[in-house]
């Protein structure tokens, strides 16, 4: 898969990411915001802000808005990853050295607008989506064809933003937990937005 062709980019943005891959080479964690206003010359928080959802949306950066410390470089993807065989979770089973094929992500990621998010919390623990990992979104072209069970980004005005399980009936929307620790959360449609639905997890160890 290609990487991202920095032409797309203004000359703010691309001003804003070199230095921002700058700072990260050289300290090893991400810039706050007033370290980013500092650096562009700029007062208000409002256009770095500005920047970072376009790079974000533009797929070269990983955020939550307003945690600037969130913050991860898109590393370029590989075409593929060798299969070297398989690995039991139960009892032992032979493995074939051979690699007969490449695990192919390019396809994933080739979806238009895919965003990644960083995942803090867990609430999404059954499902195997744990503090720290991050999760690969495909935006929701069509709300009405978002099938029960999707996990989806949902933003509540006001609230913040949340990964759950889409749930739909009587008219209501419910977003659920994988962990039974966490409560439903009951919602009018017109008080959610739907920022996207899960393709991946990816999970560094």
């Amino acid at each position: 898969m290609e990487a991202p062709s920095e032409d797309d980019l203004t000359q703010a943005q691309n001003e804003l990411y070199q230095w921002i891959k700058d700072y990260m080479k050289n300290f090893q964690h991400s810039p706050s915001i007033r370290q980013m206003m500092q650096a562009m010359c700029l007062k208000s928080p409002a256009p770095i802000q500005s920047r970072l959802k376009h790079l974000q949306e533009k797929g070269y950066i990983s955020w939550q808005e307003g945690k600037a410390r969130t913050m991860q470089i898109v590393d370029e993807i590989i075409e593929g990853i060798p299969i070297m065989g398989s690995v039991a979770a139960g009892g032992l089973i032979d493995t074939y050295p051979d690699v007969q094929e490449n695990l192919d992500i390019s396809e994933v990621l080739k979806k238009k607008n895919v965003f990644a998010l960083t995942v803090n919390g867990d609430s999404m623990i059954d499902a195997c989506i744990a503090d720290g990992d991050m999760v690969l979104m495909e935006p929701i072209k069509d709300l009405f064809s978002l099938k029960n069970g999707t996990i989806v980004s949902a933003m509540v005005p006001g609230l913040g933003t949340t990964l759950k399980y889409f749930i739909k009936k009587a008219g209501k929307i419910f977003l659920e937990a994988a962990n039974p620790a966490y409560e439903p959360i009951e919602l009018d449609l017109d008080q959610v937005i739907f920022q996207g639905k899960l393709l991946a997890v990816w999970r560094k160890v």
